[in-house]
């Protein structure tokens, strides 16, 4: 069987929808948002114009299920285990809505309540390593965060709470 085509289409104002249909002949469709989320759609298989389920997923999401249908590939937050030492390093994104968006990082109290430590934070194309207790976040920065997993799990509640 050849490989499977995936189509891409532009949507002005809303993103891209890429099309895919199955060795079964069965019509699926991901419409990625600008904003980050997904849609998935189904299509039905007696007419392959009409879509039979549609789901919305978050960016994040729409990262665990790519984990989940890609086992072999690492999350796309996770950077790297060192087992034998016990730590890893996980990508953490500052949403928009956070109450830490505005924030110094200091505030966070990262590494006293965790024990994980923000190494680097990247900001649209630029990284900032080493950021000090000083430095204000803002909604969209992507924390490079190094601990335990229990520390770094830790390190995304605290970002993640509203």
């Amino acid at each position: 069987m050849s490989a499977p085509r995936l189509r891409a289409t532009p949507l002005p104002g809303i993103g891209v929808q890429y099309d895919l249909v199955t060795r079964d002949r069965r019509h699926l469709s991901v419409v990625a948002h600008r904003d980050g989320a997904r849609t998935v759609n189904v299509y039905r298989s007696d007419d392959p114009d009409s879509c039979a389920h549609s789901l919305k997923l978050t960016g994040p999401e729409a990262g665990a299920l790519i984990d989940a249908l890609q086992p072999s590939h690492h999350s796309a937050s996770l950077l790297h285990t060192t087992s034998g030492l016990g730590l890893v390093a996980e990508r953490i994104e500052v949403a928009a809505t956070s109450r830490w968006n505005g924030r110094v990082l200091g505030e966070t109290r990262m590494r006293t309540e965790t024990g994980a430590s923000i190494v680097a934070v990247l900001r649209h194309a630029e990284a900032i390593p080493s950021p000090a207790p000083d430095f204000r976040l803002v909604g969209g920065d992507t924390l490079i965060v190094i601990g335990t997993r229990e520390g770094v799990d830790a390190a995304a509640a605290i970002l993640g709470r509203e």
